[in-house]
């Protein structure tokens, strides 16, 4: 009981030391009562999540989906019946002009999209909770990131506050957070947790970097706002890792500087800048920096330079070991990954490394990949690029297809052009990467790859040869 009770002082501390807007006119007797640890903080407790859903329920929407895919009597299966799905996510509004931030796979293969906004004086009482008034408007995709898993939509017509996104780097563990959303389409749910790690890297092989909550969060939840006490938005919910498939205490959401670099950049150009200066960079660790006599046995070193890319033409070797970029140490793989997906470079990165003992500075031209995805993506019929067992659908590359999309490294392939709802779940592919071979064989056509897939039985590992960006990598998982 002292335990529990200590945690409830803990708690209305915080948040008496950070006051909402609405919780500003709280009672002198109850701010009192909070600082001194009075028995009665409970009840400032309420008062102050009260006023906090009073500010952030009225922004956060429901989000409806209509699409298409591959029925659930036949999964895993070519040719399987196509049907119509709905779906439920949730967002919340950025912008007071109807912008909308959400996963990307909240609205992945959408046909029509509706977002019901809750009326503005939603405060979680009885009534309102009782209240059929909302109002449901048609939304459009500005742009969207599946790579980030992040989507921005427009509803015109519609006004409602925005939220602003918080610090990331004032974000702290055991910082209490509220998860906001519509778990299992259960509209203005929310519940209550603190922030476990404000870094987590769940795929080694991905620059992506997530908040990790126990707030629980289940499905209908993607796409919600994960805020602190005061309002702010520390991150997007976006996954949660569980063998039940219901919350465990594991939830993990995009973080504040991502979500305001996506929406910036979706706003202005609609897709999100892939800017590089074609180096590849793998972890140092002691064994190699023994072998290689680098300078120091931890940090980034450079392992690959694109032929003819600009970091070779400006003079950085493999086996450089990175110390900055544009004057940010470079110490770890996912922080060098995590700012070269995100900072909007101008036209060059000051890049310092050593070269042996010595300090070297150089100069490199920032080059933004430019691939036409759009006109990929609109060449997919789902009746005949389906691959169900992986979840895609995949454009076979050809002349046509090659003069559309620059900087592919083989001329045969199978593009990603866009993820079917409902199958191939918890295969890592995303938007745009480029099949080159399945299990060491090179892939060609659709064909071959279904039939490869086909052959395989039941929980057989299966490793597809990749092309992501610039760079190949291997994806290794196994299919049910």
């Amino acid at each position: 009981m002292q335990q529990a009770m200590l945690t409830t002082v803990m708690l209305v501390t915080v948040l008496a030391i950070h006051p909402i807007a609405s919780a500003q006119k709280a009672k002198p007797k109850a701010a009192a009562a909070a600082q001194e640890g009075d028995p009665d903080t409970l009840l400032t407790a309420n008062y102050l999540v009260d006023g906090l859903i009073k500010q952030v329920a009225p922004s956060v929407v429901q989000i409806v989906v209509t699409s298409y895919g591959p029925s659930e009597e036949t999964p895993g299966r070519t040719g399987g019946s196509i049907g119509q799905r709905r779906a439920i996510g949730s967002g919340f509004v950025i912008d007071h002009e109807g912008y909308i931030l959400t996963n990307a796979h909240v609205v992945n293969g959408a046909q029509r999209i509706q977002v019901v906004i809750p009326q503005r004086d939603a405060d979680g009482s009885l009534t309102t909770a009782l209240s059929g008034k909302v109002t449901r408007f048609p939304a459009h995709i500005v742009g969207q990131t599946t790579e980030i898993d992040v989507a921005l939509l427009k509803v015109d017509g519609a006004k409602a506050a925005a939220l602003p996104l918080a610090t990331y780097r004032k974000v702290r563990q055991g910082e209490t957070v509220f998860a906001f959303g519509s778990p299992q389409g259960l509209r203005n749910t929310i519940t209550h947790g603190i922030i476990s790690a404000v870094a987590r890297q769940t795929d080694p092989d991905s620059p992506l970097i997530f908040i990790q909550t126990d707030a629980p969060v289940n499905p209908g939840n993607s796409g919600g706002p994960l805020v602190n006490v005061t309002g702010e938005v520390v991150g997007m919910n976006t996954f949660i890792v569980s063998k039940s498939g219901g919350n465990e205490g594991l939830g993990f959401a995009i973080p504040c500087a991502t979500l305001r670099t996506v929406y910036r950049q979706l706003k202005e150009f609609g897709h999100l800048r892939r800017q590089d200066i074609g180096i590849g960079i793998q972890a140092i660790t002691p064994e190699m920096a023994a072998a290689l006599k680098l300078s120091r046995d931890d940090g980034v070193v450079i392992s690959d330079l694109v032929p003819g890319g600009p970091a070779e033409a400006a003079g950085l070797r493999i086996g450089d070991v990175l110390v900055s970029v544009d004057g940010q140490p470079a110490d770890n793989l996912p922080t060098v990954n995590y700012y070269f997906l995100l900072h909007d470079f101008r036209d060059k990165a000051q890049v310092m490394v050593y070269r042996g003992p010595n300090p070297v500075t150089v100069s490199v031209p920032v080059r933004e990949e430019k691939r036409d995805m759009d006109q990929v993506i609109s060449m997919a019929d789902i009746a005949k690029n389906l691959v169900p067992p992986l979840g895609i659908l995949g454009v076979e590359i050809d002349k046509k297809i090659a003069s559309m999309v620059s900087g592919l490294r083989n001329p045969n392939g199978i593009i990603v052009a866009a993820k079917a709802a409902g199958s191939g779940g918890d295969v890592p592919l995303v938007v745009g990467d480029v099949i080159v071979q399945f299990n060491g064989e090179p892939i060609t056509t659709l064909e071959k790859l279904r039939d490869g897939l086909k052959a395989q039985a039941p929980g057989a590992p299966i490793v597809l040869q990749i092309q992501r960006d610039t760079k190949l990598q291997f994806l290794s998982f196994t299919l049910d």
